[in-house]
């Protein structure tokens, strides 16, 4: 955001509202260009257009700004005295005030339905709504950034107020935590904790001190840099004063000063698994709750280390970093300036601190990062509930898991682990066993877990070659796996496509691009097949047909599909 040309337009707003006798909504006006700003690219008022005020309105505002339907006509209001702002001080001419009066005028009936629609609500719109939007203070008839400030911060609760009811102290969601040796062989390894340690007994072995106000000395900081290749070693100091890796202390009156390790000096890989996460759970503890340090350089991330934490950990998958930033730009204090480029610095601090990592262009808790944060929660008295581990449940349970929805790299996670430990014959057996006279999802999961397997399930495949339901997929897996099998017929083959895509029609709500996709590159059938599919004796094929109807791309297969279905359902069908 430019914050000195929103500053100076303001300034000149308030003064022409003064000079005409206009009362002018300032507030308003600052989010219009905020967003502006932000997401539109506009440096100045000159770039305001019909087009700024239309995907302002209909698309940033539904999704960033939550606000009631009713407040809509407040924000109309604003965009026309803004108008009249822009074309009184020279800004645009009257042609083009003329435009984006119309433009307003078509809006201003759509906006409150925008507002009102759920599908178009951001990230971190649609999570405060899903953890208790209804806490923000009642009767206020519009919550934007300011209001959004204190949410994920820090628990409330934690004082003993357990009726409190806003988004950072709905009750945590259950979480699946790596084996505490993992945990502790992880912290070991790299992050902070290992730089604090390397920074102690740098100390130590060379008798150094820290200032009297117990930091770290700006020579000592880069020679520690230079010998040791630490990133931050003024934040590992004051991670290790924290924990109580080191203490320093000074005689009275005397210059001397002295550092010794209170847990003693021995390296981080030489303490044992309970200390090594005695001493990670305190590192998470002063990252989260460091709000006043400078532990990122980057200030709308240090305000809110705890709310980016606590975000991750409960969405449980990777959140893409430009999504983090509207959740920034939403709970941040206004005046922040962030330089390009900051987030994702800061976010590359955490990343070396080893509680968050890189997906891509995406961001999760590290496995000890979630397990840490947890033991934070413990220690405040939050009820922080663990996930059971599928890998140790039965195939039913597994597959029930994965058809509710878990984050991809989670049920990867899930997957490896369950198939690890079992035999491939095994494994295959009791998948196929839990397929049996399912739907068609669960079926579809279970195939594809199958398909994972090598030759050695074998056996278990040909045991099902007598269920209809089962046999097309498992004819399909032998031959994959070159072994011999009997031919699929045509019959069977197109009950197989049919299944196929009776697994995504629980997805097509979520991800119908991604399906229409799909059906352009990969599975779209051929005319022949579309016209002897509604025959097929399946349970979804009157509803695989209306799928193929709504996202085949050639028009004229949509509609030999949608008829196919027509016939389907009056042959009964269903």
């Amino acid at each position: 955001m430019s914050i000195e040309w929103v500053n100076g337009a303001i300034e000149d707003f308030r003064a022409w509202g003064r000079s005409t006798g206009v009362v002018v909504d300032a507030d308003e006006v600052r989010l219009l260009c905020d967003y502006a700003s932000d997401y539109l690219d506009v440096a100045e008022l000159a770039d305001f257009s019909p087009v700024t005020f239309e995907q302002l309105l209909l698309d940033i505002y539904p999704r960033k700004v939550i606000a009631p339907p009713e407040s809509a006509a407040e924000t109309v209001a604003a965009a026309r005295t803004l108008v009249d702002f822009l074309l009184d001080s020279g800004e645009i001419g009257t042609k083009m005030a003329g435009r984006m009066r119309v433009k307003i005028d078509e809006i201003a009936p759509a906006m409150p339905a925008a507002l009102a629609d759920t599908t178009k609500f951001g990230m971190a719109k649609s999570m405060f709504g899903a953890m208790g939007a209804e806490a923000l203070e009642a009767g206020t008839p519009y919550a934007a950034k300011d209001d959004l400030a204190a949410a994920p911060r820090r628990p409330a609760s934690v004082g003993g107020h357990e009726d409190c009811d806003c988004p950072g102290c709905a009750p945590l969601p259950p979480v699946r935590l790596a084996p505490p040796q993992e945990v502790a062989q992880a912290v070991r390894e790299a992050g902070l904790l290992h730089d604090a340690h390397r920074v102690v007994a740098w100390m130590l072995d060379g008798g150094h001190t820290p200032t009297r106000k117990g930091r770290l000395r700006a020579r000592d900081a880069a020679r520690i840099t230079r010998d040791l290749g630490v990133d931050a070693p003024a934040l590992a100091w004051e991670l290790a004063l924290a924990v109580g890796l080191a203490e320093a202390s000074w005689g009275p009156g005397g210059p001397g000063g002295m550092v010794t390790a209170p847990r003693g000096p021995g390296p981080l890989p030489a303490r044992g698994d309970d200390e090594v996460l005695d001493l990670w759970a305190g590192t998470v503890a002063f990252l989260t709750g460091a709000s006043e340090a400078n532990v990122t350089g980057f200030v709308p991330v240090d305000r809110e280390l705890f709310g980016v934490h606590d975000l991750l950990y409960r969405l449980q998958e990777p959140v893409a970093v430009v999504a983090l930033r509207e959740y920034l730009d939403e709970v941040s204090a206004e005046g922040d300036d962030p330089e390009a480029g900051g987030l994702e610095a800061a976010l590359g601090v955490l990343a070396g601190c080893g509680t968050l990592e890189y997906e891509h262009d995406a961001v999760t808790l590290t496995p000890h990062g979630r397990w840490g944060l947890r033991e934070v929660y413990s220690r405040m008295g939050l009820v922080a509930p663990v996930a059971a581990d599928p890998a140790e449940a039965d195939a039913e349970t597994l597959i029930a898991l994965l058809v509710e929805g878990v984050p991809a790299g989670q049920a990867e996670r899930d997957i490896s682990a369950w198939l690890a430990r079992r035999p491939p014959e095994e494994a295959a057996r009791e998948i196929l066993a839990a397929a049996r006279g399912t739907a068609a999802c669960t079926r579809g999961v279970a195939v594809t877990l199958v398909d994972r397997l090598g030759p050695e399930a074998a056996l278990a495949v040909r045991e099902v070659l007598d269920e209809p339901e089962l046999r097309p997929h498992a004819l399909i897996w032998l031959a994959s796996h070159g072994l011999t099998a009997p031919a699929l017929t045509p019959e069977e083959a197109l009950w197989a496509g049919v299944d196929a895509l009776a697994f995504v029609l629980p997805r097509e709500t979520d991800d119908s691009g991604e399906i229409a996709d799909d059906l352009a590159v990969n599975l779209a059938p051929s005319a022949q097949a579309i016209e002897e599919m509604w025959q097929v004796d399946h349970p979804d094929v009157a509803e695989v047909l209306d799928l193929l109807g709504r996202h085949l791309p050639d028009r004229n297969l949509a509609k030999a599909a949608r008829k196919a279905a027509f016939k389907a359902r009056s042959r009964g069908i269903h």
